[in-house]
């Protein structure tokens, strides 16, 4: 079992009283109050850089907080120790005989699930194990009748990255607020082909990872197969075979990989009717990989694809199919590209790794990934600035929680409102 250092909760009698010393006096800043009713409390988080302070008022005379506070006074409540999985958690310490307040999962704070350790296992100190709301991420298949087109928001499963590759040179105690890492330092996305139905066929854009991968880089990506991109189209009530085309974006792994299976030993299309439709420079640049975008390049995802005769090359920004166009933006890859879905009037792009996240809206918020952060900084300033004029509708690839919705500004903030 891992575990970092998530909060102290703090027992308060008055959380306004308390916020003259943290808030008033200290200036730190403050999340909006949360009641917990499995707990009787109202909590406010104070963060402090990593771990945060959890102000904890009773809102009931007989909860653990008023008890506490009525033998022992304001003060440290508790510890709470951040695990990636509660269940096996609790299930590792009761077969080590250590005494438990909760033997099962509880709802905590933020959608968060907690469970308490025995003060008398742990040195008189009351331990809380917890495990994250954004440990998940939404799975469901999404539907949208787009003009004359159905679009369908797919999924290939969860899996980790990065945080300071995610996020470049923005400071973590920035970021973290947004895509809380964990304690491997990675933050939590999804992988989000969009299906095109249009009266030309079905057109897949991206993929996914795709399941060739061995146990070491599955671990290292955090890759949970067990909810993918097969699921995903039986959902939609769709087989691989019911696809006719496959648009890559670009040919990494986690939006490429997909493009191929091993079955009977043997590398194939898993979309065995389509056509793969793949940019000649990515192509390119992708079969002569350097030190630096080797590692998300692999070959094994996409050379056997022109072998067997299903690749179909196009050259610059094209018209896909009527509706479907494409645009390099450069910035990520040379040759990354996003796509437009123009119907009746509406326009969705599907930003791919121009915004991977919501938490990317900033022009400044570039990955460390990017081989040309500058040019995605330029093609980034541009295209928001517009997006939020025309009022694009924005296809998230990455984000955990948000698959689609308009990007908005209010006071020089941006925001997103969710439409998927």
């Amino acid at each position: 079992m891992k575990a970092v250092l998530d909060h102290i909760g703090i027992a308060v009698e008055d959380i306004d009283k308390a916020l003259a010393f943290y808030k008033d006096a200290l200036g730190l800043e403050v999340e909006a109050p949360e009641e917990v009713p499995t707990e009787r409390v109202r909590a406010r988080s104070v963060p402090v850089g990593g771990p945060v302070l959890e102000l904890l008022e009773a809102t009931a005379p007989d909860s653990a907080i008023a008890t506490y506070i009525s033998k022992r006074g304001p003060g440290i409540h508790h510890v709470t120790l951040r695990v990636e999985d509660l269940r096996a958690a609790l299930a590792q310490l009761r077969d080590r005989g250590v005494r438990l307040v909760n033997s099962e999962p509880r709802p905590g704070a933020g959608g968060s699930l907690v469970a308490f350790i025995h003060p008398s296992a742990a040195q008189g100190v009351l331990v809380e194990l917890k495990q994250r709301a954004d440990s998940e991420v939404r799975l469901d298949v999404k539907r949208l009748t787009f003009g004359d087109l159905q679009l369908t928001v797919l999924h290939d499963g969860p899996f980790r990255l990065d945080g300071g590759a995610m996020f470049g040179v923005v400071p973590r105690p920035l970021w973290e607020k947004l895509a809380p890492p964990d304690e491997r330092n990675r933050v939590q996305l999804a992988m989000r082909p969009l299906l095109v139905e249009a009266s030309w066929g079905r057109m897949i854009v991206d993929c996914g990872a795709g399941d060739k991968m061995a146990a070491k880089q599955v671990d290292i990506y955090g890759l949970d197969r067990t909810c993918a991109l097969d699921q995903a189209l039986a959902d939609a009530g769709l087989t691989p075979e019911s696809i006719d085309f496959a648009l890559a974006t670009h040919l990494h792994f986690d939006h490429f990989g997909g493009a191929t299976m091993v079955a009977d030993g043997v590398l194939r299309p898993r979309f065995s009717r389509a056509r793969y439709l793949i940019r000649e420079a990515e192509w390119e640049d992708a079969t002569h990989p350097h030190e630096r975008n080797r590692a998300s390049y692999l070959q094994e995802d996409f050379v056997p694809l022109q072998a067997m005769g299903v690749v179909d090359f196009f050259s610059g920004d094209s018209v896909i199919k009527p509706g479907v166009r494409v645009e390099r933006t450069g910035g990520h890859t040379g040759q990354h590209q996003i796509v437009y879905i123009e119907s009746g009037g509406q326009t969705g792009v599907f930003v791919v790794d121009l915004i991977p996240t919501t938490a990317h809206l900033q022009d400044s918020w570039v990955m460390g990934y990017d081989l040309f952060p500058m040019d995605t900084l330029a093609f980034k300033k541009r295209f928001i600035r517009e997006a939020i004029e025309r009022e694009y509708l924005i296809f998230f690839e990455h984000d955990p929680k948000v698959a689609a919705g308009y990007i908005r500004e209010m006071n020089g903030k941006r925001f997103v409102e969710q439409v998927l």
